[in-house]
C-alpha cells in the first residue's frame, strides 16, 4: 500500500511545473507563503515547507528586499525527505546537524527574514530551511530573542563604521547615517526589530554609537547631548525604513512595484486633486516622486542643518 503524498509536495510539484513551462522565469517572484496558503487552502506552516523544498531543489533563491524568486541558474539539489520517500530507490540522506554552527543558523535566519519578513521567522522555519530538527538549534542559540540579537549584530557589521575624517563632523555623521540607511534598506525587517527605549546591546550597535561620539568629539557637547544626536539620527533612518517592509510585503502580494501601483491610482488621484485646493492640484501636477532615498537625503540634510544651528547658538564651532 503506497503512502499518501504530503500536501506540500503537491504544491511543490505544481510550482515546479510552472517553472519548467516558463510560466515562472528566472528572477520572477514565486507565490509568497501567504499566497500559497490562500491559493491552496493550506496552513502557513505548510506553505513555508513549500518554500524550503523549492530552495532545497535549487529552483528558487531569496533576494533581499524582494522575496523568493526563481533561481537564475540551476543549483545542486537537496531533496526533501518526503520527496526521497516517494522514490523507489536510493539511500536516505542524513540530516545535517553535524554541519550546524551559530553563524550558519544566523545566516539562514537573515535570509528568511529578508525574503519573507520577520513575521515568517521562527525557530521551526529556520530548522526547516536547514533540514534539521528544531531542537538542535537550541544548542547554538537560546531561542528566537537571542537569534534576533545575533541577526541584528551580524547585519550591522556588514560595513565597517568609518573613522573620523578631516572633513568635519557633518561629513562624518552623514557617512554613518548613510551606512545605517543602506543596512536598513538591505534588510527591511531590521527597522521594526530594533528598539530605541530598550536598545539591543551588541558589539556592532555599540560600534555605531562610538562612531557618532567620535564624530562629535571636540564640539563642546556634553555626553548626554552626544547620545541624543546619535539616537535622533538613527531614529530618523529607522522611522523612514519602517515603511520598507510593508511596501515589500505589498509588492510580494500584489505583484506590483510602487511605481506600477501609483500608475494604477492615477484616476483616483486626479479625482481627489480636482476636489482639493489649487496648491494641492499644482503640487500633484509636478509628478511628485515618492522615493525613499531622496526623502532620506532631504531629511538628513535638514537634521544636520538643525544640529549646525544648535552648535552655533551654543557657541560651538
Amino acid at each position: 500500500m503506497s503512502r499518501p503524498e504530503a500536501p506540500y509536495l503537491r504544491i511543490v510539484d505544481e510550482i515546479r511545473r510552472r517553472i519548467a513551462a516558463a510560466e515562472l522565469r528566472p528572477g520572477d517572484q514565486v507565490p509568497s507563503a501567504r499566497q500559497i496558503s490562500q491559493e491552496w487552502g493550506v496552513a502557513i506552516a505548510t506553505a513555508t515547507k513549500v518554500h524550503a523544498a523549492l530552495r532545497q531543489l535549487g529552483l528558487t533563491e531569496a533576494r533581499p528586499g524582494i522575496g523568493t524568486v526563481v533561481a537564475s541558474a540551476p543549483k545542486p539539489a537537496r531533496v526533501p525527505a518526503d520527496e526521497r520517500a516517494r522514490r523507489p530507490r536510493g539511500p536516505a540522506r542524513p540530516r545535517g546537524e553535524g554541519e550546524l554552527s551559530r553563524e550558519r543558523i544566523v545566516g539562514v535566519a537573515i535570509a528568511v527574514a529578508d525574503a519573507d519578513g520577520l513575521a515568517e521567522l521562527s525557530m521551526r522555519r529556520v530548522a526547516t530551511e536547514l533540514d534539521v530538527a528544531t531542537m538542535s538549534l537550541y544548542r547554538y542559540v537560546a531561542g528566537k530573542d537571542e537569534l534576533l540579537l545575533h541577526m541584528i549584530d551580524t547585519v550591522l557589521g556588514e560595513e565597517e563604521v568609518p573613522p573620523p575624517s578631516r572633513e568635519g563632523w557633518r561629513t562624518d555623521l552623514a557617512r554613518i547615517a548613510r551606512l545605517e540607511w543602506r543596512t536598513l534598506r538591505r534588510h527591511p525587517w531590521l527597522a521594526p526589530a530594533m528598539s530605541i527605549t530598550r536598545p539591543q546591546l551588541t558589539p556592532n550597535t555599540l560600534a555605531l554609537t562610538d562612531g557618532v561620539l567620535h564624530a562629535l568629539d571636540g564640539l563642546g557637547l556634553d555626553s548626554e547631548t552626544q547620545l541624543y544626536v546619535h539616537l535622533t539620527l538613527f531614529s530618523f533612518g529607522r522611522g523612514l525604513a519602517a515603511a520598507i517592509e510593508p511596501e515589500t510585503e505589498a509588492q510580494r502580494d500584489t505583484g506590483l512595484t510602487n511605481d506600477e501601483w501609483m500608475d494604477s491610482q492615477q484616476a483616483r488621484l486626479a479625482e481627489l486633486a480636482a476636489a482639493g485646493s489649487p496648491l494641492l492640484r499644482m503640487a500633484l501636477r509636478n509628478d511628485f516622486d515618492f522615493d525613499l532615498d531622496r526623502l532620506f537625503e532631504f531629511g538628513l540634510a535638514r537634521l544636520l542643518d538643525g544640529l549646525a544651528r544648535h552648535l552655533s547658538d551654543d557657541g560651538g564651532p
